[in-house]
Order: C-alpha cells, then structure tokens, then sequence
C-alpha cells in the first residue's frame, strides 16, 4: 500500500523499493511484479525491472515491450540465444514493425548480409520509414559510401527535420572516415546542431549502436501521444547500450515528467552536462517540469537564469518572455520579443511579429502592436492562428471593421473547427451589428469549448441584443464558472442589468 502511494504521488524510487519488499515477500505474485517492472524502469533499476520481468514471463502474463529490455540485454551480452529469443517475442508483439530492422543489425555482426532480411520485409505504415532509414544506415556501416549516401537522401525526404536520423547517420559517416560529409548532415546554427557537429564522433556500427538508437527515435516519435510508459522502457533500455547517449536521457525526463515523476526526471536531467550538444535543451525541459509541477516561481527563475546567462540564445529569451507572457506579465515580455526579433534578424519568422504583437497589445500598447500583427499575417497569409489574432484585435478596438471580418472569414475558411477562431468570427459580425449572422457562430463556438468564460460571454451579449433574454443570462451565468478578476465583475453587472453599453464595447 506504501507502494502505491507513493507511486499515485510520482515518487517511483521509494514504490519501487517498495515493490522490491512486496516482491521479495510474494515472489510469483503477478500483480505485485508488473507494478514493480513499471516502477522500476521509471526509477532506473533495471534490476529489479529484469527480475520482475522474469516473474511475468514464467507465468506467461509478460506484457509485450519485457522483450524489448530483453533484447537490448542480449545484445550487451552477446548471448545469441538470448538475441534470437527476445526477437521472436518482439515479432509476436505489438512492436513487430521493429524486428526486420533488428534483425537486420544482427545479422550484420554476424557477418551475414542484412539487406535480404530488410527487402523480405512486409512493410507497413509503420515500418516503411524505419526499414528505409536503416538501409541507408546498413549501407553506410558496410562502407557502400555512394549508395548509401543515396538511400539517405531518399529516406530524409520524408522527415528532412529529423535530428535523430541525420546525427545517427553523422556518426557513422565520421566513422569511416567521412568527416566533412557527417558535418553537412548536421549543418545549421540550431545549438544543438552546432553542439552535435563539434563533438562528432565516429560510431562504431553494430547491433548495439542501431539498437540503441533506433529505441531512441521510437521514443522521440512517440512523444506527446499518452505513450509515456513505452517510452520509458525504450529510453532505459536505450542508455542501458549507450549510457552517454543524452538524446535518450532527455526523452526519458520528458516521459517521466508526462507520468508525474518530477523529481525522477529532474534528477535524469541534471545528469546531462553543460558540456552536452542537449544541455539547453534539458534546461528548457527543466523549466517545462516546474510549470506542470505547478511552480511558475521557480520555472520563471530558471527561465530568466537561462535568458541572462553568456552566450544566451534567442531561443533561450523567447522562452522566457513565453513564461511571462503566460504570468500576464506582457508590459515585461514585451521588451524581450523586442530582442528575439532582433536577434532573429533576416531570420524572423511570423511567429517573432505575432508573439511581440500579442505581448504590446494585451499591455496596452495597441500602436505598436499593429505593425508586428500585420507583419505577421503579411508572411504568413495563410496561417488561421496570425489571422484569428489580427482580426480579433481589431474588433476589440473597435477598428477596420471590414477589414478584420475578413481577415477572420479567411481564417475560419482555413480552420472551421476551431471554436476559438469561430468565435472571433460571431464576435466581429456582432461588433458590426449583424446578429443574425453572429448567433449560429457563437452557439457553434460555445458547443465546441463549453468551457470557455470569453465565449458564453460574447454568446450572451448576442442572446441579449437578439431579445433572448433569459438565454443570454444562462450564457453569463455559465461565463460566471469559469471567469475571474474584472470578467467576473463585468459578468454580475450583466446578470444584473444587462447589456446597456454601446455596440462597440464589451
């Protein structure tokens, strides 16, 4: 019960010491040995993980990914019979679009020729990329330069922003001595790029490099899917190859940060050196951890340490002007926009304009803000969020009102099924005095994010204007929910007396 307590609070080192007892005292209990394996990976004791698996897989109740652990062991351990064992149970599994891949890799350090093994191989939606990305390595680790240099051009085509593609392929070029060739595959000023391209080491091919790596980039693809415990078992079982690969490390924080175990993964992070190609990268997931922790003070502080350091990059001032911009602190995020756009340079992107727009708006400063927000939508003409933005703005001013119904037309053209950008849209036929056109849009708008105090608001406003006077104070009593601060104020006075205001206010 200890166990599950603290596992329910994130706090996998003490459930899975816990576990660990609990297991000891009832070693075939199979219930007590699938929460220690899980705990166990998550807090990095693989050798519980091992020895709880090994219980699941006697009672025939091993849930698939076990022999994921198992293989990358095998493969360590160069037990052939253990490599062969773990493969078959991986190809009778959900994860069998990896198998061609591995076998493959062993069949390589076996002396065999992989590349039967991969065009014998049932592709599927799946697998396809994995199997191309992998005979283009294969080529590469078997010195057919050319051909593989072509495979991997093909293979990039269908993700040219994989880093993981392209630092796995850089390593290899550099161990067969192609040093200039790995360096383009990671050109860029990203700090990452540059950090993977000045440290670049030549990998030594073989079932445990692609094996790690390939776990590894399942991981990556897996991300932001509620897949968290898969990647957990991926990235350990990824570093237990290769314990200095940090892409793995930040992927595994990032999983155990999506499972609640903070301070696990804080700790995973504070083990990638400064010296790391991901060292930004991990500080920016540490700031990220403290805002779902719920600790916006310290987020906010690591943010800024980051911000005002040497060497600071524009990323890094970004980020923390994001921070506070999310703290409704615009009037101070807005001077930092100011400096990532200049930093930017040539470089600057809609998103530069929007965020510096957004900020200089919600403090106040509309004239300055007008400019960015055009520029925005000028280099992005198609992009529903710069022109929700735009448009909007605009209403609320008050201003260029022919202008911004259009602008938010185009934008509802583009994304129909956003109740955000369907409200603006209802609001800027409101604002403009068509409530026929405007209360289908704000009913839509409020079916689709009943959760939303800015929407019942404006959906109530309209009722009002239509003589619907008892559904307009339903739509402001459910505003009330969810409002805070002076909408909340406002929203009592309208449940009070109604709308008595101009058409052109709020």
């Amino acid at each position: 019960m200890k166990a599950r307590a603290a596992a329910a609070d994130g706090a996998v080192d003490a459930a899975a010491a816990g576990y660990a007892a609990a297991l000891t005292a009832a070693p075939g209990d199979e219930v007590v040995a699938i929460r220690a394996y899980r705990n166990a990976l998550a807090a990095g004791d693989l050798v519980l993980a091992r020895r709880a698996a090994a219980v699941l897989v006697r009672s025939d109740v091993a849930p698939p990914d076990t022999a994921i652990l198992a293989f990358a062991d095998a493969v360590r351990t160069r037990d052939k019979l253990a490599i062969d064992d773990a493969l078959g149970r991986i190809g009778a599994g959900p994860l069998d679009f990896l198998t061609p891949v591995l076998r493959a890799w062993v069949a390589f350090d076996r002396g065999g020729d992989p590349f039967p093994i991969l065009d014998g191989a049932s592709e599927s939606g799946l697998s396809r990329r994995y199997i191309a990305e992998h005979r283009a390595l294969l080529l590469l680790a078997s010195k057919r330069r050319d051909e593989g240099i072509a495979a991997l051009r093909a293979a990039m085509g269908t993700d040219p922003g994989s880093i993981d593609l392209r630092w796995n392929a850089a390593s290899l070029l550099a161990g067969i001595g192609e040093r200039r060739l790995a360096g383009e595959l990671l050109a860029g000023d990203d700090p990452t790029m540059v950090g993977l391209r000045n440290g670049l080491v030549g990998a030594r091919p073989g079932a445990a490099f692609a094996t790690s790596r390939v776990l590894t980039r399942l991981a990556a693809d897996l991300g932001g899917q509620e897949t968290q415990t898969l990647a957990i078992l991926l990235t350990r079982s990824a570093l237990s190859l290769d314990p200095g690969d940090d892409r793995a490390r930040l992927l595994l924080a990032a999983a155990l940060g999506g499972e609640g175990a903070f301070d696990r993964a804080q700790l995973v992070l504070g083990s990638i050196r400064p010296t790391s190609p991901f060292y930004g990268a991990a500080q920016a997931e540490r700031i990220e951890l403290r805002r779902k922790q719920g600790d916006p003070a310290q987020a906010l502080a690591l943010a800024q340490s980051l911000a005002t350091a040497r060497g600071a990059s524009e990323r890094d001032v970004r980020r923390y002007a994001d921070i506070l911009s999310d703290q409704g602190r615009d009037a101070e995020a807005a001077p930092l926009y100011a400096d990532a756009l200049a930093r930017a340079g040539a470089d600057a992107t809609w998103i530069h304009h929007l965020q510096l727009g957004g900020a200089l708006e919600r403090s106040g400063n509309w004239a300055g803000a007008l400019p960015h927000l055009r520029k925005a939508v000028e280099l992005a003409p198609d992009e529903p969020v710069a022109l929700n933005y735009l448009g909007y703005a605009q209403v609320e001013h008050g201003e260029n009102l022919a202008e911004a119904v259009a602008l938010l037309e185009r934008a509802n053209r583009l994304r129909p099924d956003d109740p955000a950008i369907t409200d603006s849209l209802g609001w800027g036929y409101y604002r403009s005095g068509d409530i026929a056109r405007a209360l289908p849009l704000l009913e839509q708008a409020a079916q689709g994010q009943p959760g939303s105090a800015t929407i019942n608001e404006h959906l109530g406003d309209a009722y009002w204007r239509a003589g619907r006077r008892f559904e307009a104070r339903y739509a402001w009593r459910a505003a009330s929910i969810y409002a805070e601060g002076e909408q909340k104020a406002r929203l009592a006075t309208k449940l009070a007396d109604g709308v008595v205001q101009r058409m052109a206010a709020n």
